[in-house]
């Protein structure tokens, strides 16, 4: 009985591997956009590994891979990203922020922002997210995931690309999402 259990747990344990890279979201290769943010994730992944865990639970997700940020005191940030959900592009999005206050320099990053359900995944789409300052953003390193949790439904990390910025702005972002077609 033992014997015939561990080749049955076996080929059940392979089957889930070999299925489990399925379950992921897979970008559409034609589509730069979409490679860029697979590219993100990747990286980010690299980062934090225990960063996975928002990407496997959360109801979907919101990647802008390049968020281009510059400031001499008035500054501002714009990127463009996907909404994913049920491992699919569910539309577009952007990012943009406007600052006031001591600030000069530039720099490049990407920022995921995750949905804990789906209540706050489509108060994102109706455009009802707003963040008044990027306090409420976990710059990505070994371990940060690890003690990130949900405020209001929705958990913000960031991923350093380069630049160098110095800032003690008051600003916010907003968001516009467009369903795909």
């Amino acid at each position: 009985m033992r014997m015939k259990l561990a080749p049955n747990a076996l080929s059940l344990l392979l089957a889930l591997a070999m299925t489990a890279p399925l379950l992921a979201w897979e970008p559409d290769t034609t589509d730069p956009q979409q490679l860029d943010v697979q590219k993100a994730i990747v990286e980010i992944k690299q980062v934090d590994p225990g960063i996975e865990a928002f990407f496997e639970h959360s109801a979907g997700y919101a990647v802008f891979p390049s968020v281009g940020k510059g400031a001499v005191v008035v500054g501002g940030a714009y990127g463009r990203g996907l909404v994913i959900a049920d491992n699919q592009v569910e539309g577009y999005t952007t990012l943009t922020q406007a600052s006031v206050g001591l600030a000069l320099g530039g720099q490049k990053y990407a920022q995921f922002i995750f949905f804990k359900d789906r209540v706050a995944l489509e108060n994102f789409k109706r455009g009802n997210l707003e963040f008044a300052a990027q306090a409420s953003a976990v710059a990505a390193s070994k371990g940060a995931s690890a003690d990130t949790s949900y405020d209001k439904g929705v958990a913000v990390f960031t991923n350093a690309a380069g630049g160098l910025m110095v800032e003690g702005s008051i600003g916010g972002q907003k968001f516009t999402y467009t369903p795909k077609q």
